[in-house]
């Protein structure tokens, strides 16, 4: 429901992987096959030669340094912005605003309600149930619309969609109260808790 850009992550985490294996391998044909040791000395000698001839050719007039430096350290500072921004992504879409409207009333001024108010309401409500293993709530907003989504692990044996039935009474329960509906993803999931946990009734 958030914006985090999963294809994005999935293709960086592929390349960083990839990245790493060949590193991996190169290394343990380092190690262990001769020709491949030699290739490399010879190899990694021209580079560290190559550069060596690059920076001595781009000194400055009658200084050691080379403007090279200043071109590496841009490049690294647009590196690291970029992953700045890349971290600013991660997560974003969460809300904690449930409800901002106008008041019709005589006394002009808005009404607001925080998400908080509905996750603390259907945490409650969701806990200490034998048939649920956890069960979060968070905010969202989607486009301008605030909206929920509550992740439910439930135990072994437990219907799915008896389950989907009884939180989505839930929700109409809390709309009644504050009097807006509000959009919900009821996302009912597994994992190791759930598949070792004692098994239970739905109530």
């Amino acid at each position: 429901m958030n914006s985090t850009p999963t294809l994005l992550n999935r293709v960086l985490l592929t390349l960083l992987g990839l990245k790493l294996l060949a590193v991996g391998a190169l290394l343990v044909l380092l190690a262990t096959v001769p020709a491949v040791a030699d290739w490399w000395h010879s190899w990694s000698a021209a580079a560290w030669s190559a550069a060596n001839q690059a920076f001595d050719a781009t000194r400055f007039p009658g200084r050691p340094e080379s403007w090279l430096w200043i071109v590496v350290a841009l490049v690294l500072l647009v590196l690291v912005g970029l992953m700045v921004a890349w971290i600013a992504q991660q997560g974003k879409g969460r809300s904690n605003l449930l409800v901002a409207e106008e008041d019709p009333g005589d006394v002009p001024g808005d009404v607001r309600i925080g998400g908080g108010v509905a996750e603390q309401a259907l945490k409650q409500a969701l806990a200490g149930r034998p048939d649920l293993a956890s069960a979060s709530v968070t905010t969202y907003d989607i486009k301008g619309t605030p909206a929920l989504k509550i992740r439910l692990l439930p135990r072994q044996g437990v219907a799915p969609h008896l389950l989907a039935e009884e939180v989505a009474g839930l929700v109409d329960a809390l709309e009644t109260v504050v009097g807006r509906k509000t959009p919900v993803l009821i996302h009912i999931g597994a994992g190791a808790r759930t598949r070792f946990g004692r098994a239970e009734r739905v109530r």
